[in-house]
């Protein structure tokens, strides 16, 4: 007798057991408005026309650039190459501006960090470290990159996202505009 009834406690606290622990790991309860953020993204109307600035930008200059703009998470929102610009220019564009968007800085900074060897990881995490991309944030979240295969390309993204932003926006944390 005395075996059953210490045999049926041991198992009515095994099962206890299970929801005790898991009620320990449950995560603290919070709003619904905790667990959102709202967030900015380049809309394709803001991608269509640093496109159309960058265009006019590198027309004026006399120069030759293909065009990529991607939204915060990479997808390609708007991409155009210039008459006459090379083959595999889209594709560089692209590869620039994935670059500032993942290290959230100039290419061009990347590039430097590079190449005196203080930072190597964008050479084996299949970047495209080279000068011609920005990254746009906008009060401080990055909603975009724009990247520019081609001649002048940082100076060509920079006079787009001036043109687009009018001084709302900035190419890097660093230099983010005055409020």
């Amino acid at each position: 007798m005395k075996k059953t009834v210490f045999l049926s406690l041991m198992v009515a606290g095994l099962a206890l057991f299970p929801l005790a622990s898991s009620h320990a790991q449950q995560p603290p309860a919070i709003s619904t408005k905790q667990a959102t953020t709202t967030i900015k993204i380049i809309s394709s109307a803001g991608a269509r026309a640093l496109v159309d600035a960058c265009s006019a930008w590198a027309q004026q200059n006399k120069q030759v650039v293909a065009i990529a703009v991607l939204d915060w998470g990479g997808n390609v929102v708007e991409s155009h190459a210039m008459e006459g610009a090379s083959a595999n220019s889209i594709d560089t564009a692209l590869l620039k501006a994935k670059s500032a968007l993942r290290w959230r800085r100039p290419t061009s900074e990347t590039n430097q960090r590079v190449r005196s060897g203080e930072n190597l990881a964008p050479t084996f995490m299949r970047d495209f470290p080279q000068p011609g991309a920005l990254p746009i944030m906008v009060d401080g979240q990055i909603v975009g990159a724009i990247g520019v295969s081609g001649a002048d390309g940082e100076k060509c993204a920079q006079a787009a996202i001036d043109a687009v932003f009018q001084g709302s926006a900035a190419s890097s944390p660093d230099k983010s505009p005055d409020k």
